[in-house]
C-alpha cells in the first residue's frame, strides 16, 4: 500500500507527460486526478491506522540506490505517525487541487503538461516525506524545487512568470546549499545518513570530548559541531519554508496558476522545511542555540509577513504573506520543543490555506481574471458558495472559537496552542531565551492576521461593486468541479482542530506519535501549557476580535478612513507596500553586483583576455601573417628571381659568419 501511495502520482505524471497528446486533454485530467485521489484515500487509511492505535513504524526497502565507499544508500519507504500525517496533507490537498484544476484550467491549451507537473510535484513531496535517509529526502527536496519552477513559470510566455520561477529557484539554492552542507556534516560525524542510525548515535556523540570537525577554520567540539550542523539544516528550511531573509520568492510565486499557489502554500514546497526540522527533532534537541535561532526567525517571520499583508491589494498576494506568517508560527512551535503542535498547525493550516487560495481562484475566475481587490466589492450575492466557503477559511485562519475551550475552527485550536507553548517555554529548567519574544510576536501577528483577513473579505465581497459594469454583468459562480473541492476543504478547516487536537498534543499524545518525534522536551512544554495564566490563553482571541473590529470600521462603516490614514503616514504605508524594501535591498547588494561581475568576467575576462589572447587572438595573427604572405604573390617572374637571389645571398652570408662551410674536409 505504501508503495502505491508513493508511486501512483508518478505513474500519472508519466502517462500525462509522455502520452498527453496521444490520449487527449480530458484523459490526462481524469487519469492524473484519479490516481492522486486513490493515493489520498490510501493515505487516510494509513493515517487512521496510526490514529486508532493499531499501526507501528514500518520501513519498507525498495532497492539499493548507491554504494560509494562508506556511503551505502537504500531507497526505503519510512512510514510512522509523522509520515502518515504528511501523506494525508499532501495527497488530500493535491487531490482537491487536481479536481479543481479541471474547471479552472478549462480554457488552457496545455492542460496535459499542467496536470503532469502537478503529479510530479506531488510525487516529489511524497518521496521527501517517506524518506528513510537524508539523501532520499534531498532528492524529494530538490524535486519539489524543480516542480515549483516548472509550475510557477507554467505560463512561460509571460516575462513576469519566468522571472518569478527563476527567483524561486535561485533563492532556494541558497538555502539548499546550507542543507547540503548539513548532510555532509552528519555523514562526516556519524558515517551514515540513515535516520535510525543517526538518532541512535547522536546522544552519545554529544557527550564526547575534544575536536571532532573543523568548519570555516574553527575547531569544533561535539556540542559546537551539532549546533553548526543544525543551523545549516535550518538554513535549508528557511529557503523552502520562506522564512525571514529567504522569503522573497514566495509572494512572486503568485505568477503561476492559482491551483499551483494552493498546492505550494498548503501542502508541498513550504511545508517541506517544517517537516524536515520535525523529522530531525532528535538532532535539533541537542542544540539549544539552534532552537533559539529557530524561534527568533519563526517569530520574526510571523510578525514581518503579517505587517506586509496589511496593505497588499492583490488578493493572492495577501494570502501568500499569510502563508509566510503562519509558517513562522510553526517554527516558533518547533523551536520551543512543541514539535507535535507545530505539525498540528501544519495539518490544520493545509486545509484552510488551500481553501482560501482556491476560493481566491474562484473569485478571479468570476471577475474575468482580475486580482486587484480595489476593483472588486459587492460579490457576496453573485457568488454565494465562494463567499461562504471563503468565510469558513477566514474564520479558521483568524482563529475564531470559544476561549478556554477546544471548540472552534481549526486555526483557533492549533494557533492558540502555539502561543501557549511559547509562553510555557519561557520559564523552567529548559527555558528558551527567545520564547517570550516568540510569544509576543505571535500574539501581535494574531491581531494583524485578523485585520488583513477581514480586510480581504470586506473589500472583495462587501460594499459597493467597484468592477466595471461589463465585468459585473458576467460575474458567475464557479462550476461544481470547482466548488465541490471547496466543500471538502471547508470541512477540514471547520472540524480538523476539534477532532484531532487530543491525539496531536492532548491526552492521546503518546499513543498517537509513538516516538516519531522527539518527545521528552515536548512533554515538558505540553505539561506546562496547562498551567499558563488565563490571560495568555485568551490573548489570541482578544487580538483576533480587535483585528476584526478595526477592519470592520475601516472597510464597512468608514471606507474612506484607510485612504486618509495612508496619506497621513505615507512613509510607513510605502514601507509596508514595498515589502520592507527587501527586493530593492537585495537588488542593490546582491543582484546588481553579481550582474556587474558577470558582465565584467564575460566582456573583459572571457571576451578580451581569454578569447583575445586565445582562439580569437591566434586566428587573428594567422590571418595577419597570411594576408602579408599573400601580398608577396605578385605573379611577376623577376620578383620571384629577386627573392631567390636575396635568399641565396642570405644563406651565403650566414655560412660565412658561422663557418658552416669551412674546414669540413681537413679532419
Amino acid at each position: 500500500m505504501y508503495s502505491a501511495i508513493l508511486f501512483l502520482p508518478l505513474i500519472g505524471f508519466l502517462i500525462a507527460g509522455l502520452f498527453g497528446r496521444a490520449i487527449g486533454d480530458k484523459a490526462c485530467e481524469y487519469v492524473t486526478s484519479g490516481l492522486v485521489i486513490l493515493a489520498a484515500l490510501l493515505s487516510w487509511i494509513t493515517f487512521f491506522g496510526f490514529w486508532l492505535g493499531g499501526s507501528e513504524l514500518q520501513i519498507e526497502p525498495l532497492f539499493r540506490w548507491m554504494n560509494a565507499g562508506d556511503l551505502k544508500v537504500t531507497w526505503s519507504i519510512r512510514v510512522d505517525t509523522l509520515t502518515a500525517v504528511m501523506l494525508v496533507v499532501v495527497n488530500t490537498v493535491s487531490a482537491v487541487v487536481h479536481v479543481y484544476s479541471i474547471g479552472y484550467m478549462h480554457h488552457d491549451p496545455h492542460r496535459p503538461r499542467f496536470f503532469a507537473y502537478l503529479s510530479l510535484f506531488t510525487f516529489a513531496m511524497l518521496s521527501l516525506v517517506t524518506a528513510d535517509n537524508l539523501l532520499q529526502m534531498f532528492f524529494g527536496w530538490e524535486g519539489v524545487g524543480l516542480a515549483s519552477y516548472l509550475l510557477i513559470g507554467f505560463w512561460y510566455k509571460k516575462p513576469s512568470a519566468n522571472a518569478a520561477a527563476i527567483k524561486a529557484f535561485v533563492v532556494n539554492r541558497v538555502g539548499d546549499f546550507g542543507f547540503a552542507l548539513g548532510i555532509f556534516g552528519i555523514f562526516f560525524i556519524f558515517q551514515s545518513i540513515e535516520f535510525t542510525t543517526i538518532f541512535n548515535d547522536a546522544p552519545s556523540f554529544i557527550e564526547g570530548q575534544g575536536e571532532v570537525m573543523t568548519f570555516l577554520g574553527y575547531h569544533l567540539d561535539p556540542q559546537a559541531a551539532m549546533t553548526v550542523i543544525c543551523l545549516l539544516l535550518f538554513m535549508g528550511a528557511m529557503g523552502k519554508s520562506a522564512q525571514f531573509l529567504l522569503h522573497t520568492w514566495l509572494p512572486d510565486a503568485m505568477e503561476g496558476p492559482t491551483p499551483v499557489s494552493a498546492l505550494i502554500h498548503a501542502a508541498t514546497m513550504v511545508t517541506a522545511g517544517v517537516f524536515m526540522v520535525a523529522r530531525l527533532s532528535p538532532l535539533m534537541e541537542l542544540s539549544q542555540t539552534a532552537l533559539t535561532v529557530i524561534v527568533f526567525f519563526g517569530a520574526t517571520t510571523a510578525f514581518f509577513a503579517a505587517t506586509i499583508g496589511l496593505v497588499q491589494n492583490d488578493i493572492k498576494r495577501v494570502i501568500a504573506y499569510s502563508t509566510c506568517s503562519q509558517l513562522g508560527y510553526m517554527f516558533v512551535a518547533l523551536g520551543v520543543g512543541a514539535y507535535s503542535i507545530g505539525i498540528f498547525h501544519l495539518f490544520t493550516h493545509a486545509f484552510f490555506k488551500a481553501l482560501l487560495f482556491l476560493c481566491a481562484g474562484s473569485v478571479i475566475h468570476a471577475v474575468s481574471d482580475e486580482q486587484d481587490m480595489r476593483k472588486m466589492g459587492g460579490l457576496r450575492k453573485h457568488i454565494p458558495i465562494t463567499y461562504w466557503t471563503m468565510m469558513i477559511g477566514t474564520l479558521a485562519l483568524t482563529g475564531v472559537g470559544i476561549p478556554l475551550t477546544h471548540l472552534g475552527f481549526a486555526g483557533f485550536i492549533s494557533k492558540d496552542a502555539i502561543i501557549e507553548a511559547a509562553y510555557a517555554s519561557a520559564g523552567g529548567e529548559h527555558a528558551n531565551p527567545m520564547a517570550l519574544y516568540g510569544f509576543w510576536m505571535t500574539v501581535i501577528a494574531a491581531a494583524l492576521t485578523s485585520f488583513y483577513s477581514w480586510r480581504l473579505t470586506f473589500m472583495t465581497f462587501h460594499g459597493k461593486p467597484r468592477a466595471p459594469v461589463d465585468v459585473m454583468k458576467h460575474v458567475h459562480e464557479s462550476p461544481l468541479v470547482m466548488t465541490v473541492p471547496l466543500f471538502v476543504l471547508s470541512a477540514g478547516a471547520a472540524l480538523a482542530g476539534m477532532i484531532f487536537y487530543s491525539s496531536f498534543y492532548g491526552a492521546g499524545y503518546e499513543a498517537f506519535w509513538k516516538g516519531s518525534l522527539f518527545t521528552s522536551e515536548a512533554n515538558h512544554v505540553l505539561h506546562d501549557m496547562h498551567s499558563v495564566p488565563a490571560w495568555v490563553k485568551v490573548s489570541p482571541f482578544v487580538m483576533m476580535a480587535l483585528g476584526f473590529l478595526v477592519a470592520y470600521q475601516f472597510y464597512i462603516r468608514s471606507p474612506e478612513t484607510p485612504k486618509k490614514l495612508a496619506e497621513r503616514h505615507q512613509g510607513l504605508y510605502q514601507f509596508l507596500l514595498n515589502k520592507w524594501y527587501f527586493d530593492e535591498i537585495y537588488d542593490f547588494l546582491i543582484v546588481r553586483p553579481t550582474m556587474w561581475l558577470g558582465r565584467v568576467l564575460w566582456k573583459k575576462g572571457d571576451g578580451t583576455i581569454i578569447d583575445g589572447y586565445g582562439p580569437d587572438g591566434i586566428s587573428a595573427r594567422v590571418q595577419n601573417v597570411t594576408s602579408w604572405v599573400v601580398r608577396l604573390q605578385t605573379g611577376y617572374l623577376y620578383h620571384y628571381a629577386f627573392a631567390m637571389l636575396i635568399g641565396v645571398a642570405a644563406l651565403i652570408t650566414w655560412s660565412m659568419f658561422t663557418g658552416a662551410g669551412t674546414g669540413g674536409g681537413a679532419h
